[in-house]
């Protein structure tokens, strides 16, 4: 049993929503190497403009923000500790020795800023001092979330509107109303596992999104099958809600409870974790029934909100 997990503990079920799926390896059909976001794309910064003391403090090597220490070479030209290291002590622009020279004028000036959040064209109007401004940035509220669907490199951010039609435009995935849902699961070669299967379905229950994943992929040489929910929102929002999932046949049941993970974690990271419904794929063909050929797996289950 995984953590979290009950074996033995009885689910309402009522109202399903009915979905068939036969289980197919897909690929991402968005090759787009932008990121969008509710006001459309986004550079690779964030922001629309800069310059003056904004400039001064940006990398000449990797072109991100400059933060303590700053080095400079002799000839006054400044790079991030992290490019010093990588340019072997030498200037990249003059071809100098580096040295070890700190530019703490620059660093001097830069506390003394204030600058807007990089999310500000997604909603974040708040001003902050600029050695607080990447803590902040790394925690914002407005911040871009990654496409959940998984299988395939989608590069593609943005808020949670522009993500649900980005997953229904490009990806296909099916969209459902409701709170509760009955899948069947289908593949003819339940034996394929080497190459991770991946299945998406959203569901639009409270007034939010919810991920529904269903894949098969083998924990060292087990082939599995695992089932698991992600919330399309900040982890503490997904703490909100709950869900349970369903899988049985011929007098026998599991059952798992939990509390969906954010999209904030990546999909890998909540799969690792085995953070969902697990099921061995022998148990999983005795639940299919018949010779067991052929995987027809049904999983029920339910999404609540916490009081």
């Amino acid at each position: 049993m995984v953590p979290g997990g009950s074996a033995c503990k009885e689910v309402l079920e009522s109202h399903l929503t009915t979905s068939d799926y036969d289980i197919a390896s897909t690929n991402s059909s968005s090759n787009s190497p932008l990121r969008k976001s509710s006001t459309g794309f986004i550079g690779k910064h964030g922001s629309n403009s800069k310059n003056g003391v904004h400039d001064l403090l940006e990398c000449s090597v990797c072109k991100k923000l400059m933060y303590p220490p700053i080095h400079q070479c002799p000839n006054g030209h400044t790079l991030c500790s992290n490019c010093k290291f990588g340019v072997h002590n030498r200037c990249p622009t003059c071809h100098y020795d580096l040295g070890n020279i700190r530019c703490l004028a620059l660093e001097k000036v830069a506390e003394s800023l204030e600058l807007p959040c990089r999310y500000q064209n997604l909603g974040c109007h708040d001003i902050f001092p600029y050695y607080t401004k990447l803590k902040h940035e790394q925690n914002c509220h407005f911040r871009p979330y990654n496409c959940p669907y998984a299988g395939s490199e989608c590069s593609v951010m943005g808020d949670i509107p522009t993500l649900v039609a980005h997953l229904k435009d490009d990806h296909k995935v099916d969209m459902h109303d409701g709170c509760t849902f009955n899948h069947r699961y289908v593949k003819s070669n339940p034996h394929e596992v080497e190459n991770a299967t991946w299945m998406l379905t959203v569901f639009n229950c409270f007034g939010r999104h919810f991920c529904l994943h269903f894949e098969a992929f083998q924990i060292g040489m087990a082939p599995v099958y695992m089932a698991f929910l992600r919330f399309m929102g900040d982890d503490n929002e997904a703490k909100k809600f709950g869900y349970s999932l369903e899988v049985g046949a011929n007098g026998r049941k599991l059952i798992w409870q939990g509390i969906p993970r954010s999209i904030r974690d990546s999909h890998r990271k909540v799969r690792d974790s085995q953070d969902g419904l697990i099921i061995q794929r022998n148990l999983a063909l005795y639940f299919s029934g018949g010779d067991r050929q052929e995987l027809k797996l049904r999983i029920t289950g339910r999404i609540w909100k916490e009081d």
